[in-house]
């Protein structure tokens, strides 16, 4: 069903919890309780726990919780279907975080369906398409070699604060048009929203996070500039300018998106890296090949999920999906499906290409994706280049946290 971004108003179908919420559609024997993103089974080793789910759940699941109620799809080719057909399941509502039914807003353009989609996605082409990327390439590299020569010479470093996040995170801010001195402010906003356990906290995160916006918005209306947040402000399409509610629903979502998921990859792949100095050595040794690398550590590496609301009933692999109920495909999960990828969880830089599901796909692919890739690949060069030899730091346990982005928590390294 059309909606008009102008005038936003909450989705009217419930979100449904627990098992006394169950719809009578859903066959008893095909409910699970997976513990995805916060039990137990899965913290201790967020992506073996994924791998395993082809081995003991069915391919389409119906998984309970006191957070939420949602099929969940783990095979390629299903959330294949599902990301390529929003006729079928829309993001209108099916981003989860908490807001305000009084002063509602659509995250934009994640929930908005095509045809409308794409317009929004068209205000920040010139900054996200490949061309637009590649500009920042020297910016990246430089960063990276700013941030390694503070720490070289130590002997070692807590990866996360140290390179992880301020890599990414900093080159954000940059397009956004944010300042560099508040970055552990938004840090500590973003980690509250995507890894809390509580609707309640989650909502002071959003309130923190939309009112500085707020600020910023105004800001940018009254002295426009170059960045991101600018372009939006100022923006028009269809013959009008854009309106309110949807700035903020485009910025607030940008802001929210950029702050956690390239970190989260990079601390996956460092940690690959350094418990696997084998193949580590053997990406060192074959430099050309650096983009295929990236992308199979982007696939085993994956760390996010992808959810919808269902608008029109459909069957898939024999299970009858309908209007209002939720359905998520659990993308890390699909990229270890053994049907299209052997060995799934084993790193192969001679796979064959295939569809990485790492950034989603169809039309509400990640807008960030090129970007995301670029940065990989630039701190992968630069690292390796000029530590080459690292490990884990001796007696360190590695632990994850709840939430919606799979990455570990530190990651002391030595060399």
């Amino acid at each position: 069903m059309a909606i008009d971004p102008t005038k936003p108003v909450p989705p009217t179908y419930p979100r449904v919890a627990g098992r006394d919420n169950i719809p009578a559609h859903v066959p008893p024997e095909l409910v699970r309780s997976a513990g995805i993103p916060f039990g137990p089974d899965f913290l201790r080793g967020p992506h073996a726990y994924l791998a395993g789910l082809h081995e003991n759940f069915p391919p389409v699941y119906y998984d309970v919780s006191d957070f939420g109620n949602s099929w969940q799809l783990i095979k390629h080719e299903d959330a294949l279907f599902m990301l390529r057909h929003p006729e079928i399941f829309s993001n209108e509502g099916a981003t989860p975080f908490p807001r305000d039914p009084d002063d509602y807003y659509y995250f934009i353009p994640i929930e908005i369906d095509p045809p409308d989609h794409r317009k929004y996605r068209a205000i920040l082409d010139p900054i996200f398409s490949p061309k637009g990327v590649l500009a920042l390439e020297q910016k990246i590299r430089d960063l990276s070699n700013a941030l390694i020569d503070e720490f070289i010479d130590e002997g070692g470093c807590e990866f996360t604060t140290a390179f992880g996040r301020p890599l990414p995170v900093s080159v954000f801010l940059d397009l956004m048009g944010l300042p560099q001195d508040k970055r552990d402010t938004f840090v500590s906003w973003a980690v509250q929203l995507l890894h809390s356990q509580d609707r309640e906290s989650m909502a002071q995160a959003m309130d923190s996070i939309s009112s500085y916006l707020k600020e910023v918005i105004a800001e940018k209306t009254a002295q426009p500039d170059d960045h991101v947040i600018s372009r939006i402000v100022h923006a028009q399409f269809d013959d009008r300018p854009i309106s309110p509610p949807e700035i903020f629903g485009f910025v607030i979502f940008l802001f929210i998106g950029g702050l956690d998921t390239v970190f989260a990859t990079l601390n996956n792949i460092w940690l690959w890296l350094a418990n696997n100095p084998e193949r580590r050595r053997e990406m060192i040794a074959n430099p050309a090949a650096i983009d295929a690398q990236v992308e199979e550590l982007l696939r085993v590496w994956s760390v996010t999920f992808s959810g919808r609301q269902v608008v029109k009933e459909c069957e898939i692999r024999g299970v009858q999906l309908r209007p209002g109920d939720r359905v998520s495909a659990l993308l890390p999960a699909c990229n270890y499906d053994p049907e299209v990828f052997p060995e799934p969880t084993k790193v192969d830089f001679h796979r064959r290409r295939k569809p990485n599901l790492a950034f989603a796909g169809g039309p509400h692919s990640c807008m960030g994706a090129h970007l995301a890739r670029l940065e990989t690949k630039v701190a992968l060069q630069e690292w390796l280049r000029r530590i080459p030899e690292f490990e884990v730091a001796p007696g360190a346990a590695i632990e994850y946290r709840p939430g919606a982005v799979i990455g570990p928590e530190t990651l002391p390294l030595v060399w």
